[in-house]
C-alpha cells in the first residue's frame, strides 16, 4: 500500500508534468462579475462550458442583477436557459438563489463557503469554483473529471466528492488546490476520458495506477 509520503511525492510529479501543458485560465466560463460567474456555474451542471457561454452571452444582457431573475415569469426564464438542459430545475435554482442573495446578502455574492452554501443550487463544487475564480480563495473543485481522475490516478479511494476534496487538499499546499483541479479538468477532457483514456499520449502514465490496470 502506498504511504502518504509517497503519494504526496507522486502527486507533486503529476502536477509538475501537467501544469505547463494546460491553460492557466481559472474557468472556461465567461463572466464579468461574481454574480455572472455564479449564474454560469449553476447553468454548467450537465452542460458544456461552450454551450453555457452561448446562452449567457444573451442572458447577461437581459438579466443584470438578481432582481431581474425574480421579475421574469418562470416560464420565460426556462426558455432563456433551455439549451443548457434540465432547465426546469435550473430555473428554480436560479430564482431561489437570487431570492436568497437579496434576502440574506443584499444582492451581493458572498465570498465564503458557509454563506455560498446557503444559496439554492450551490454545492461545494459550485462554491469552490466561484470562490477560486472570483475571489482567489483556495479550494478544490471536484467536477466529474476531477472525481474520475482522482480515483484513476490513485489519489483518492473514494467516489464521494466531499471526501475527494479533502484527499486532494492533503496532497498539496492550499495555493495549488485550485490549479490542480483545473489541471485534472483539462487533462480529463483532452486525454483521460471516461471510456477511452489515451494512455499512449498521457505524459503521466508511468505515475498513474490506472494506466496499467
Amino acid at each position: 500500500m502506498e504511504s502518504m509520503k509517497k503519494k504526496i511525492q507522486r502527486a507533486a510529479l503529476i502536477y509538475e508534468i501537467l501544469d505547463p501543458l494546460y491553460t492557466y485560465e481559472k474557468t472556461a466560463l465567461e463572466y464579468r462579475s461574481p454574480f455572472e460567474l455564479l449564474v454560469a456555474t449553476i447553468l454548467s451542471a450537465q452542460c458544456t462550458d461552450k454551450k453555457v457561454n452561448e446562452v449567457t452571452k444573451k442572458l447577461f444582457k437581459k438579466y443584470k442583477r438578481p432582481q431581474d431573475y425574480l421579475n421574469t415569469p418562470l416560464e420565460e426564464l426556462e426558455q432563456d436557459i433551455k439549451p443548457t438542459g434540465f432547465y426546469h430545475n435550473k430555473a428554480k435554482s436560479l430564482t431561489g438563489c437570487c431570492r436568497a442573495l437579496i434576502d440574506l446578502f443584499g444582492g451581493e455574492v458572498p465570498s465564503n463557503m458557509d454563506d455560498l452554501l446557503k444559496l439554492r443550487g450551490v454545492g461545494r463544487k459550485t462554491a469552490n469554483c466561484v470562490l477560486g475564480a472570483a475571489f482567489n480563495v483556495p479550494g478544490v473543485v471536484v467536477d466529474t473529471h476531477v472525481k474520475r481522475l482522482s480515483v484513476r490516478m490513485g489519489l483518492s479511494e473514494s467516489t464521494d466528492p466531499d471526501k475527494i476534496e479533502l484527499d486532494l487538499q492533503r496532497l498539496f499546499p492550499s495555493e495549488k488546490w485550485r490549479r490542480f483541479s483545473d489541471i485534472l479538468i483539462y487533462h480529463g477532457r483532452q486525454i483521460c476520458s471516461a471510456r477511452r483514456p489515451d494512455h499512449e499520449r498521457c505524459p503521466v502514465r508511468d505515475l498513474c495506477p490506472g494506466a496499467s490496470s
